[in-house]
């Protein structure tokens, strides 16, 4: 995790991050400046942030709206009040409404970046300056610092290129806390193919099997927010089998879909799936955030072996992309 540190001062009335990268001062200001880029990484696991505005100039204004797993919204905006091109720049940070326009009914913060060259690649330094103790309590306690880590964290997948990133690596599962979980899987094929196989009962009968010496013979795919799926597995040559169900809640066709998750004829709460899908040079890295009711579940499903079954099963549906 490339994040280091992070620090609140209340005399100062400031929150400082400090992360460290692998790659050259100049990369990393690149992803800060590149919308594209930024929205990669710019709202923590669950909550992508979509800029819709980006006049990086002093005086410029850029306009974000992150998205939460069961389609919640949320807007900031910066104004760029100073650049000084490749080293640092600064922005007056606020809430934004649906408009784009600063709500004056929540706090307004000045930002710093600074990017500085280290032995080892590269420094970026964060600081947020509040207007008072009140506004730098209510943001703590909004999540920023745990936000802000989680979203730093995204980083390393947007500084290098994507099959170097994640290729030859398999299936990885990295627990960001006690609830979240984040799976990630390059598949070397198109996005829209990876999703076809996501939402075509057909063809997910072909990949989405576990282990060897299972079936799936029930598909049942939710194609629109408030459907219901369900999905059975039975062994090969019979057997007691197993099923999952659930409700599609959120949904942006071609590249995110947000389910929940229960096992069938089980009681108790179940999981908040978010699948996304990211596109480079014909290579779609898959992410897959799992939220549990506590950490004692996330245990427990993990130590099933939950990672090498979804490794069998990407290495088939990747074999089939590639078919």
């Amino acid at each position: 995790m490339p994040v280091t540190s992070v620090t609140t001062d209340p005399e100062a009335l400031t929150l400082t991050l400090v992360a460290d990268f692998p790659v050259a001062p100049q990369r990393v200001w690149k992803a800060f400046t590149d919308p594209r880029q930024l929205e990669r990484f710019w709202g923590p696991p669950g909550w992508p942030a979509t800029f819709t505005a980006f006049d990086f100039a002093p005086g410029g204004v850029a306009t974000y709206r992150m998205t939460g797993p069961r389609g919640e919204s949320a807007g900031g905006r910066w104004e760029f009040t100073r650049i000084q091109e490749p080293t640092s720049f600064e922005v007056l940070d606020s809430f934004a409404d649906v408009d784009g326009e600063q709500n004056p009914d929540m706090p307004a913060s000045r930002m710093t970046f600074s990017f500085e060259e280290t032995p080892d690649g590269s420094r970026l330094q964060s600081v947020t300056h509040f207007p008072s103790t009140e506004a730098l309590a209510q943001l703590v306690a909004m999540g920023m610092v745990e936000g802000s880590t989680m979203a730093m964290a995204q980083l390393d997948t947007v500084l290098q290129d994507l099959r170097e990133y994640a290729q030859g690596k398999g299936t990885r599962t990295e627990i960001l806390s006690d609830q979240h979980v984040r799976i990630t899987r390059l598949i070397d094929g198109p996005r829209e193919l990876v999703w076809r196989a996501h939402h075509d009962s057909e063809l997910m009968k072909q990949w989405l099997l576990g282990p060897d010496g299972w079936t799936m013979p029930v598909a049942e795919v939710a194609t629109e927010v408030g459907d219901s799926y369900r999905y059975v597995w039975e062994p090969v040559g019979g057997g007691e089998g197993f099923g999952f169900e659930g409700e599609l809640v959120h949904a942006e066709p071609g590249r995110r879909a947000v389910t929940t998750e229960r096992m069938i004829g089980m009681d108790g709460p179940g999981t908040l799936n978010d699948l996304s899908l990211y596109e480079e040079d014909g290579a779609t890295l898959l992410t897959l955030l799992i939220e549990y009711p506590d950490a004692a579940t996330r245990d427990m499903i993990l130590a099933t072996g939950m990672t090498e079954g979804m490794e069998t099963s990407y290495a088939r549906l990747e074999s089939l992309v590639l078919a």
